[in-house]
């Protein structure tokens, strides 16, 4: 019999969702995994400008999913069905090397662990990163300056700017995985 495990994403973007759903599949591959979207507030701004906002903004969205599952009347799930919760949040700074984009995730487990996890760094051209400066979000920026049409549920500014070699959805990937290690191997955390 296959086992399920229920994750609650908080994004309905289909990148974020099926990041999540890739990654829990690659770490329990022996488990079928159920996967419920829910638009979460991450109280930071629309575009994280320090590693620490765009920190906690990971965190306030597995928050919110965490104490706002069983609001919506079409979220199917109870909070006690939920195995998973999970949040990523995308951001920028500028350090030593120059202005890079990354991203945080965090999984908050049934018995309120909280696993958190960071991207490796998409150097930004300055051009990108000025307009982001003057408020304006990676995504559309990189649509004008690309001729793209809303990357950001598609390969993203990593997709463009690395000729898809890596993905939005990949490095997300990979972050979830590397923070789920604390779940594999409980004793040693």
């Amino acid at each position: 019999m296959i086992k399920t495990l229920s994750l609650c994403v908080g994004s309905t973007n289909p990148v974020k969702v099926n990041a999540a759903k890739q990654a829990f599949l690659t770490v329990f591959p022996e488990h079928q995994i159920d996967c419920v979207a829910m638009k979460a507030e991450s109280g930071v701004s629309e575009q994280p400008m320090t590693e620490a906002e765009t920190r906690l903004g990971a965190q306030n969205r597995v928050r919110f999913c965490a104490e706002h599952v069983n609001d919506n009347s079409d979220e199917k799930a109870a909070k006690s069905n939920i195995d998973y919760f999970v949040a990523m949040e995308g951001g920028v700074d500028f350090q030593e090397e120059g202005a890079v984009s990354f991203s945080y995730v965090v999984i908050l487990n049934s018995n309120n662990q909280l696993m958190t996890g960071r991207s490796a760094n998409l150097p930004l051209p300055a051009n990108i990163f000025k307009r982001l400066q003057n408020n304006e979000e990676l995504g559309p920026v990189i649509d004008d300056v690309f001729n793209t049409s809303n990357i950001k549920q598609k390969g993203g500014a990593v997709g463009v700017l690395t000729n898809n070699a890596a993905t939005r959805e990949s490095i997300y990937t990979q972050a979830l995985i590397l923070a789920l290690a604390p779940a594999l191997h409980p004793q040693h955390y």
